[in-house]
């Protein structure tokens, strides 16, 4: 199956045609922002003003809940840990043996939780309005990095694809030959791991083979020159702002309310 069949299609959306290094940018305004304070006010504030940033990257809730049920699952499992092991301070909340929960631990794990989502929407904004070329452009012509790294990079991200068709085409294969699909649980794992191991053997088959040919081709031979030119633009201006914006909101926010709760302080 070729990679071009199953490589995402290039978004067509307002963000997707800002230069990916604004995007990068932006993201990491708003992430060092969220990183210095730990509190629900200034989280949920930049959470509620990147929500609105969705259709601008091609995003429906739908689409979200499907490529972010993971980080959601994992800032539920976060914020959870943080109230059960928090300081319990204020009003007693639920007592059950071992697991306490006071307002303020409560508080805590809601401002964890919100604070994760909060820090990974913005990458997924990024990853679901950039195509890999053009951010393999950027990389290796505006921060000069090593074209040998970027290119591996990119080939490395349009194979993604590919090992998840690859994933699918050995689960049907393995159950035609009537294996994984005995019950229980610990049959149902086995074979799972079985099957994860076939795949990474191809994944070491086909990078080795990719490496060789990318070799014979002169990657990293000398200097290159690039099919595209990437440039900035004037909305390239308004992402950067947009992201220093969303990150001054949430602070000033926070600090109006009186929950700014700096890390170091």
């Amino acid at each position: 199956m070729s990679v071009d069949i199953i490589a995402t299609p290039r978004s067509t959306a307002w963000l997707a045609r800002a230069n990916p290094l604004a995007k990068l940018g932006a993201g990491m305004a708003l992430t060092v922002v969220l990183l210095v304070s730990v509190d629900w006010v200034s989280a949920t504030v930049a959470l509620v003003l990147e929500c609105m940033l969705l259709p601008l990257a091609g995003l429906s809730a739908r689409m979200l809940l499907l490529r972010g049920w993971p980080i959601l699952v994992a800032a539920v499992v976060g914020g959870y840990g943080t109230a059960l092991l928090a300081p319990k301070t204020g009003e007693l909340l639920l007592e059950w043996g071992p697991v306490t929960f006071t307002s303020g631990s409560l508080e805590a794990g809601v401002a964890i939780a919100l604070r994760g989502l909060a820090i990974a929407l913005p990458g997924i904004i990024v990853l679901a309005s950039t195509d890999p070329t053009d951010l393999a452009d950027a990389l290796a012509q505006k921060l000069r990095l090593p074209h040998r790294f970027v290119l591996g990079a990119l080939a490395a991200m349009r194979l993604v694809g590919l090992l998840v068709a690859e994933w699918q085409t050995l689960g049907m294969a393995r159950r035609a030959r009537g294996v994984g699909g005995e019950p229980g649980l610990f049959r149902g794992v086995k074979a799972q791991l079985g099957q994860a191991m076939a795949l990474l053997v191809q994944a070491v088959r086909r990078a080795s083979r990719l490496a060789v040919t990318m070799e014979a081709k002169g990657f990293g031979a000398g200097p290159r020159t690039w099919a595209r030119e990437s440039s900035f633009a004037r909305h390239d201006l308004w992402v950067v702002a947009g992201g220093l914006v969303i990150a001054a909101v949430s602070v000033s926010a926070a600090v109006l309310l009186g929950s700014w709760n700096p890390v170091f302080g």
